[in-house]
């Protein structure tokens, strides 16, 4: 068996930054001698934890700031948890955090609904400007959206039958 990497060095570009003479950043960077002290540095104080912080398994401390805007709750908060629960090289991590998302625009939308003010979807999604730039787009959007729901209604009312 023969190595794939033997001729390496005829690789365009192989090795470029090798080269102290053709430092790409030179007119740029001004070497101090601190780009080598990186590890040693005054870490930020510690945001307050006044509201739910979800945090990886693999880190041991919360970061040193985050949002609070938007703790997690409801539905989408409960899977969110559950994410958390499991490592982030699996995708029983990140698959229930875009569900998550997923669900907490509903969410958002029927809080929407409650507080009595009905979004105004239309505008919000851009289909305004969608249907003065890009129309054929939006017409194929708009007919495939239709044939997907019919087919969906009529599959529906097969099966009851």
């Amino acid at each position: 068996m023969t190595a794939d990497n033997e001729n390496y060095k005829d690789i365009p570009g192989w090795g470029m930054d090798a080269d102290p003479e053709n430092e790409p950043t030179y007119p740029m960077k001004h070497y101090t001698g601190d780009d080598h002290k990186r590890l040693n540095y005054e870490r930020a104080a510690q945001q307050p934890l006044n509201v739910e912080i979800l945090q990886s398994i693999e880190r041991p401390a919360p970061t040193a700031v985050f949002g609070t805007s938007v703790p997690p709750s409801g539905l989408s908060g409960a899977i969110r948890r559950f994410a958390f629960k499991h490592s982030e090289d699996r995708y029983r991590h990140w698959l229930p955090l875009i569900l998550a998302d997923r669900i907490n625009v509903v969410e958002g939308l029927i809080d929407d609904i409650k507080s009595g003010e009905f979004p105004n979807v239309f505008a919000e999604k851009g289909y305004k400007a969608e249907w003065e730039y890009n129309r054929p787009a939006m017409i194929k959007k708009v007919f495939i959206g239709a044939f997907v729901v019919a087919a969906i209604c009529s599959s529906l009312i097969n099966r009851k039958r």
